[in-house]
């Protein structure tokens, strides 16, 4: 499984229970390792200091809230515990979830899911994650979203994500 060499504590069980979501919801395992080691690195106690957005995929404080949860708790738990509720998360989109990217856009934008050329056009969302304005025009499409988390991997994965 990529990234694997990431996972900080219980590498076992936790790559077992990815393996497990994955099968639930039909995604590659590889996905889901890969969004979760974007958004965080694979480190359950990951805070982003400008959101609150905390965990494994960075759980926005509102998120946490829709899940009967919040971020303090969320940040309690090891990366085993967390993974419950990335599928909890993930679980609405089953079947939604065609190429790595859809998986990427379950956890960033849900709308722009399965659809190529959607644009965000939020000025904020744009400002919050310059990483994807790539061409600095306040609007983010898919393609620039796909081009910026191609080139945050390392090298060694990107045959994985065509």
């Amino acid at each position: 499984m990529n990234f694997e060499e990431y996972i900080k504590e219980n590498r076992e069980e936790f790559t077992e229970k990815v393996n497990n979501i994955s099968n639930e919801l039909g995604i590659e395992a590889n996905w889901l390792m890969f969004v979760m080691w974007f958004e965080s690195r694979l480190n359950p106690k990951a805070v982003n200091p400008i959101s609150g957005a905390t965990g494994l995929i960075q759980f926005m404080p509102s998120t946490a809230r829709s899940l009967g949860t919040t971020t303090d708790v969320l940040k309690r738990m090891n990366n085993v515990q967390q993974l419950d509720y990335v599928l909890a998360y993930l679980r609405p989109y089953k079947g939604r979830m065609k190429h790595w990217i859809d998986v990427y856009l379950a956890v960033f934008y849900p709308k722009a899911m399965g659809n190529p050329n959607f644009v965000i056009t939020s000025d904020i969302v744009a400002k919050q994650n310059k990483i994807f304005d790539l061409n600095r025009d306040l609007d983010i499409t898919v393609k620039e979203i796909e081009t910026a988390l191609r080139s945050s991997m390392p090298e060694k994965y990107k045959k994985y994500y065509p």
